[in-house]
């Protein structure tokens, strides 16, 4: 029921390919998407200017016309200038008057009023306060319409007797004291009124669409409910004969057309359900008819027929709504069952209350007192609560809990009252305390389950921040689908696509909540020269279908793509000042150990220190190489790490065996291309020194992303697990931690030793 509700795909939304993993439900009926954003094009001020405005404020003139009209009626019936209360023993009492022959019977309790040759006794003043809508058995009702017309017969005579106790009486004039002596009440009542009919006009005039028709319809009802309450609170003495007769059938009937109108709305939004047609045509037939058995006084216990038919058609509401939710999640579904649940419930329970007020005198006095418009304004509250459901969540949420909260305070006063015999004062004092303590215990409770728990935490989202940006680095043309990950994790869509860029360099809330856009702009995320065309991401109903986007996830989600911009540059400017380093190094050595190694070698007295010497040169070559270059192509590093291997196996004579095998020639990192350089040697530098073999076998094996290296002999090494790690093999440990990889050793058969690196997810570039 709200007038800017979207449909699943009609937001103005269309995605350009579908999400990772879409969340779609089978069966599922939705409405062609518009090809661009509506970037809310048609503003509120353009909306409202023209005709619609017009409009607007000609049906609200008509409504303080209207209201007006009825004031100056009410303002003609004639009364007493007196103000009456109960007494301890539900008794009425004068309580003040200007009227200086009742003046000197304040304080005393008025027992009949005789008008001519009949007598009217009382014995509550609740049967002044009762309205002919809430007598539950058809017995109470004629009772009560016939003690209204009486009253209203007595007062339109000239003069009235009102009798008081200890056989006291005086003669009074019923005077009309014209619209200045309305109440407050009155007044406070016909402004709900009013505002629930402009609210109506509002919705319907902005989207003229079937369930804002149904709106409308629901609001005008209740409107019209609550003008029957005004003109009760207004009139003192007895009903009018002509409202006395429409009173009980015309406010059931417009309950009836409520809660007719809420299934139908039900049946159509936010979708509409399977065989919908059919399911409003019989429910507007059994309204129709049982309508106008009331108006016929066909029926006995009508009370209890149109109180059951409202409940029954509002737990088929709920199970429609269920129902619409299991076939597509959509967070209105969810909205509107809550509404309904509380509306249900409130049915329920001043349907119970006005039951068993037919027994208790203190409770019959206080229910037809507040109970009717206790019950008016909570629903009348939800009603002008709807159309704004997708802009004011914390406004709902808020006023949910307060509305179930106010609901307990109320029931719980009754009740105290009725039944413990509390005074008012006592009564209220104990109620507003456990309607503090209720508040506080619950709202914490229901506030996170209205809201929705955040399954992302800030640790993980900070890891998966900072892997993204390298990842980006390395393949720029992946940034939507991580960024789109990310964001499915955080916010849980129903749907998640991406679409052409939109105009906007920040996160944005669309169609009232249903969609949020975040922009993924390549040139903003990698710094990349694709001529590839701007993208941003769609998401759908958060939490799959639980909850709509606020402008707080909007903020959230531009601020997470505003650190990943800062983490790519931070981690681009840090790679840089490395590799600015290290070629500094590299030239360092170069020129500086590289020249003294060779006059070493020169100068060398014998061929074996030459040969050393010149093996360090090469591996000094080697080293400085890699530092000094940005990347390092496998089959180029595998060459160097065989001619290295080799040199320094065969100087100790043993014999290198080696195999390597990869499904990509990958340009490895300098970080890949240190830690792998300085595992290989490490290995071989401890087989050399300790294992005493004749034989090293190395294989290298790449495939599908995992990395394996193998490096075995045939020394004499034993019982690898009990070996005491130091500085070397523990730091090749560190280093296949480095690469997020793990190392384990095995002993061989007969003899010998072998060391396994295996890294399971290999990111490399192409």
């Amino acid at each position: 029921m709200n007038s800017v509700a979207p449909t699943a795909a009609g937001d103005g939304i269309e995605p350009r390919r579908p999400q990772p993993t879409p969340a779609t439900s089978s069966g599922s009926e939705s409405t062609p998407a518009a090809t661009s954003i509506r970037d809310d094009q048609t503003s509120a001020g353009a909306m409202w200017r023209g005709w619609r405005l017009r409009l607007l404020v000609l049906a609200a003139l008509a409504g303080c016309i209207a209201i007006l009209t009825l004031a100056h009626w009410l303002g003609e019936q004639t009364r007493l200038d007196a103000r009456w209360r109960t007494d301890p023993a539900s008794r009425i009492q004068l309580v003040s008057t200007d009227d200086p022959q009742l003046r000197p019977f304040v304080g005393r309790r008025l027992v009949a009023i005789v008008a001519g040759e009949r007598e009217i006794a009382f014995d509550s003043l609740a049967a002044l306060q009762a309205a002919p809508r809430w007598a539950v058995s058809d017995e109470a009702r004629k009772r009560l319409n016939a003690l209204h017309d009486q009253l209203y017969q007595a007062f339109s005579r000239d003069s009235v007797t009102l009798r008081f106790d200890r056989g006291d009486s005086v003669q009074v004039i019923p005077r009309a004291a014209g619209i200045s002596s309305l109440s407050i009440g009155f007044w406070l009542t016909c402004s709900a009124v009013l505002i629930l009919y402009v609210v109506a006009v509002s919705v319907l005039l902005a989207n003229p669409q079937p369930h804002t028709q149904l709106f409308a319809l629901i609001a005008t009802c209740q409107a019209v409910n609550m003008a029957f309450l005004a003109v009760e609170t207004a009139l003192q003495w007895g009903y009018p004969p002509a409202l006395t007769r429409i009173d009980a059938p015309w406010r059931s009937c417009l309950d009836l057309l409520t809660a007719a109108a809420v299934v139908h709305v039900t049946s159509i939004h936010p979708r509409r359900l399977p065989a919908s047609r059919l399911l409003v045509a019989g429910v507007w037939s059994l309204v129709v008819l049982l309508g106008a058995a009331l108006f016929a006084d066909l029926l006995p216990q009508a009370w209890w027929w149109s109180q059951l038919t409202v409940a029954a058609l509002a737990a088929a509401s709920l199970g429609l709504l269920s129902w619409s939710h299991r076939i597509e999640a959509h967070p209105y579904s969810l909205l509107l069952r809550t509404l309904v649940a509380m509306a249900l419930a409130g049915w329920l329970t001043l349907s119970a209350i006005a039951v068993l007020a037919e027994r208790w005198p203190g409770l019959h006095l206080q229910f037809h007192a507040i109970g009717p418009m206790l019950w008016s304004v909570v629903f009348i509250s939800l009603l002008m609560l709807v159309p704004f459901l997708s802009q004011s969540r914390v406004a709902l949420r808020e006023f949910a809990l307060v509305a179930g909260v106010s609901t307990f305070a109320a029931i719980f006063d009754l009740l105290l009252v009725a039944f413990f015999s509390f005074g008012p004062l006592g009564s209220v004092a104990l109620t507003f305390f456990l309607s503090i303590g209720l508040y506080a215990g619950a709202r914490h409770w229901l506030l996170d389950r209205l809201l929705g728990q955040r399954t992302l935490s800030t640790e993980r989202m900070f890891d998966q921040l900072y892997r993204i940006a390298r990842e980006v680095e390395v393949h720029p043309d992946r940034a939507p689908l991580l960024l789109m990950q990310l964001l499915q994790d955080l916010f849980e869509p129903l749907e998640i696509a991406t679409v052409p860029a939109i105009a906007g360099e920040t996160a944005v809330v669309k169609g009232g909540g249903s969609a949020m856009l975040v922009p993924a702009d390549l040139a903003d995320l990698a710094e990349t020269d694709s001529e590839q065309p701007g993208t941003s991401i769609v998401l759908r109903f958060a939490r799959r279908g639980r909850r709509l986007f606020t402008a707080e996830d909007a903020r959230l989600a531009a601020r997470i793509v505003e650190q990943l911009r800062h983490a790519i540059a931070f981690d681009r400017a840090v790679e840089h000042g490395r590799f600015e380093e290290r070629q500094r190094l590299a030239q360092d050595l170069h020129d500086d150990i590289g020249a003294r190694l060779l006059t070493l070698m020169y100068q060398s007295k014998s061929a074996e220190m030459e040969d050393y010497v010149r093996h360090t040169l090469q591996d000094l070559k080697t080293l400085t190489r890699g530092l000094s270059t940005a990347d390092h192509r496998l089959s180029h590093a595998a060459a160097e790490w065989k001619t290295d291997l080799h040199q320094r196996l065969s100087a100790a004579g043993i014999v290198l065996a080696w195999h390597c095998d990869y499904d990509r020639d990958i340009a490895l990192s300098v970080v890949q291309w240190s830690a792998l350089t300085r595992m290989l040697r490490e290995l071989v530098s401890n087989t050399i020194a300790h294992a005493r073999a004749s034989r090293v076998e190395v294989s290298l094996h790449l495939s599908y992303r995992v990395l394996e290296l193998r490096v075995s002999d045939n020394g004499k090494g034993s019982q690898p697990d009990k070996w005491a790690h130091g500085l070397g093999l523990g730091g090749v440990r560190k280093r296949a931690k480095q690469l997020g990889g793990q190392v384990s050793w095995l002993q061989l058969r007969p003899n010998g030793i072998c060391c396994v690196v295996k890294i399971n997810d290999f990111t490399v570039s192409e």
